[in-house]
């Protein structure tokens, strides 16, 4: 069997169901309705819409209830998609990189985050949102609260400021897996889709390595390695996976496209990360 494709996510979350894991929105994760053992499914919909229509059929045929957060790029900004996401049960939010797309203006920013904000709340009331890491972009799209605070716009969660912080990380022993890079271990790749290393805890200043060793397992490279893992680890308590599926598809051509296209990201996106 090969990896990333939707019969291996289906065995990836089989052996979740199977390890206890209960799973709920991060919009029900933000409104305290978590219950451990629980996982969060957060799907970051960059590319091929199309492919998180399947994968969302495939968790509402087992139960599970996940997070797809759309982009207003065309390949992800598929209103019928998304309504039928909607339909199955799940919740969506607004991919955000508002801040990159008008190249660090913030007015301009937050001006344009309000209007799609309204765009993708005719689908669904919108409660949570997450950045887009814009690799290419030397703007970190999160900086825009910096100035701005999202609550003000009926928001209750942002993924890397409520959920993957230190605070919670040491507090809690919550888990982060993410294919970014297409493995689960590309830290090496990734650009933005890091812990949130700048809390301060108890007055205690947790440090980039503590964070990495809680919130990831060394030998987890492959989803099959991810299966394994969760089945020789039934004391995991809270975890939150993110996927993007554009990755994950049976359609042979579609794979390898996909396969080769990563390839070459990767080496671009270590090259960013050596430079910044």
């Amino acid at each position: 069997m090969k990896d990333f494709t939707l019969s291996t996510y289906r065995q990836l979350l089989l052996a979740l169901k199977n390890g206890g894991c209960n799973f709920l929105t991060f919009e029900e994760w933000c409104d305290g309705k978590a219950t451990v053992p629980f996982v969060i499914l957060r799907h970051d919909v960059d590319l091929k819409a199309g492919h998180s229509l399947a994968t969302a059929r495939i968790e509402a045929e087992m139960g599970v209830k996940a997070t797809y957060y759309f982009r207003i790029v065309p390949q992800s900004n598929q209103p019928e998609i998304i309504e039928s996401i909607v339909r199955l049960g799940h919740e969506i939010g607004y991919h955000y990189e508002d801040l990159s797309l008008f190249n660090g203006d913030s007015p301009k920013a937050i001006d344009h985050f309000d209007k799609q904000l309204t765009h993708f709340r005719q689908f669904y009331s919108v409660r949570t949102i997450c950045m887009h890491g814009s690799p290419i972009s030397k703007f970190d799209n999160r900086d825009l609260w910096k100035t701005y605070n999202y609550h003000d716009y009926g928001i209750i969660g942002e993924p890397y400021f409520d959920f993957l912080n230190a605070e919670n990380i040491k507090i809690n022993q919550i888990l982060y897996f993410t294919d970014t890079a297409r493995m689960w271990d590309g830290d090496k790749y990734n650009v933005r889709d890091k812990i949130n290393q700048q809390l301060t805890v108890n007055s205690e200043q947790v440090s980039s390595q503590q964070l990495t060793n809680s919130a990831t397992h060394q030998d987890v490279h492959s989803t099959f390695d991810f299966i394994n893992w969760i089945n020789s680890n039934p004391s995991v308590n809270c975890m939150m996976i993110t996927t993007h599926p554009q990755r994950w598809t049976d359609n042979r051509i579609e794979w390898l496209q996909e396969f080769i296209m990563q390839f070459v990201k990767n080496k671009l996106k270590q090259l960013l990360v050596r430079i910044r």
